[in-house]
């Protein structure tokens, strides 16, 4: 922003008229603006894996010998459409730009695993299927617990108040660039919080008692 103002400056300098006529067609532009918007899809249920595999491809965490009979998993996304309202002064050195900013993060594809040990609709894969709808509430309520957070970062750099001044096109390849390198990074590792929450649910008291459950079905189908 500071590059910018010397930039004006300077132009100013040279010719105080142009300068002034910019000023009352810079104030015409909106106000720089972000929305967030939470991504929305459904998730995918999978049958077809053994609990198995699901053990593999379960937490770090898992200690051994423990055995992962469902499992959610969700992959984090973020992005950005960004609309850019200017006005280009007569000589086509200079521009004033508003970025208009819509910010869309969630996850994509998100998937439910149920081992196909558990035969759709029994005691054991209803079970196990509650457990893994708790995962996908987490995941709900965290995209909507970091919301105010992320809008107030993001408001806090690019709602400046007034629009943005500098040479023809240097706005538009600045924000590119910058929502690309830091912003991008951080709505991920923002989103990615969610395993704490995560780990919260899969408590070993959990897992021991979906393990018992069903009168001893699930501890059967898995020996």
């Amino acid at each position: 922003m500071h590059q910018h103002v010397l930039i004006l400056r300077a132009l100013c300098a040279l010719a105080l008229a142009p300068c002034e006529v910019r000023a009352d067609d810079c104030e015409r532009l909106p106000k720089p603006t972000v929305t967030l918007k939470r991504h929305q899809e459904a998730f995918a249920l999978d049958l077809r894996t053994s609990f198995r595999t699901l053990t593999l491809l379960g937490p770090a965490g898992t200690r051994p010998g423990m055995k992962v009979l469902g499992l959610t998993r969700g992959t984090a996304i973020v992005s950005f459409q960004t609309r850019i309202v200017s006005y280009v002064d007569p000589g086509g050195r200079w521009e004033c730009a508003s970025p208009q900013l819509t910010v869309t993060y969630g996850f994509s594809p998100m998937t439910v695993y149920v081992a196909r040990e558990f035969p759709q609709g029994s005691c054991a894969w209803n079970e196990i299927h509650r457990h893994e709808l708790r995962h996908v509430r987490a995941y709900q309520e965290h995209l909507e617990g970091i919301e105010p957070e992320l809008r107030e970062a993001l408001q806090r750099r690019f709602v400046t108040g007034d629009p943005w001044r500098g040479p023809v096109g240097q706005a538009r390849n600045r924000i590119q660039q910058e929502l690309e390198e830091r912003w991008a990074p951080y709505v991920k590792r923002m989103i990615n919080k969610v395993d704490l929450a995560q780990a919260l649910i899969d408590t070993p008291e959990e897992y021991a008692r979906v393990a018992s459950s069903c009168a001893g079905e699930i501890r059967r189908l898995t020996r």
